[in-house]
């Protein structure tokens, strides 16, 4: 996005709120006008449409995720600790995009089929990098499995339903809950 404070990056952070909060059918172009005390012609000059400004608040933390889980992963060590920092990088960064997975989960019914197709395209691009450290596990002999693919999109479900049930005041730091997901991850409930 732009400078820090420019109406482009004002239309996405209070779009980004609303989206949350409301849901993206639940959010009018006036809405994110009138939350950034900009007119309604900006958000079409900067983004397009309404699908256009969600597309460009995806793309954003899609690929400020996918970034920083790629260089936790390629740190030095083996691949079930390069493993481990990956899904605990997941996990922390997930606390810090809870907005942005709000709407990340949209389908077909909320977006164009290029809307959806570019969703997809964000999403996959995590999938493959899970699949690749999945399958250095499995030829280094840590676990096994079938489908490199069913067992990250397993993965993934269980990482992002951190986000749903996982509360900072609870019994456990975020730290404790964070090593007992990864080895839920790694070991089962065995």
């Amino acid at each position: 996005m732009a400078g820090p404070n420019s109406g482009k990056d004002k239309l996405a952070l209070n779009a980004l709120e609303l989206f949350a909060e409301r849901g993206f059918a639940g959010t009018s172009i006036r809405d994110i006008a009138k939350a950034t005390g900009l007119s309604i012609s900006n958000i079409y000059h900067h983004f397009g449409n309404k699908e256009g400004l969600l597309l460009a608040i995806l793309k954003t933390s899609s690929e400020r995720l996918l970034r920083e889980l790629q260089e936790a992963s390629n740190q030095p060590g083996t691949p079930i600790e390069r493993f481990k920092k990956l899904v605990q990088t997941h996990l922390q960064l997930s606390r810090g995009l809870r907005k942005e997975a709000k709407i990340f989960f949209l389908d077909e019914e909320h977006l164009s089929p290029e809307g959806y197709r570019a969703n997809l395209t964000y999403q996959r691009e995590i999938l493959d990098l899970y699949r690749k450290h999945l399958m250095a596990l499995q030829e280094a002999g840590e676990v096994n499995f079938k489908s490199p693919t069913i067992a990250a999109f397993n993965i993934l479900g269980v990482v992002n339903w951190h986000l749903r049930w996982y509360r900072s005041e609870g019994q456990m730091s975020f730290e404790e809950t964070s090593r007992e997901v990864t080895e839920f991850i790694l070991h089962g409930i065995s």
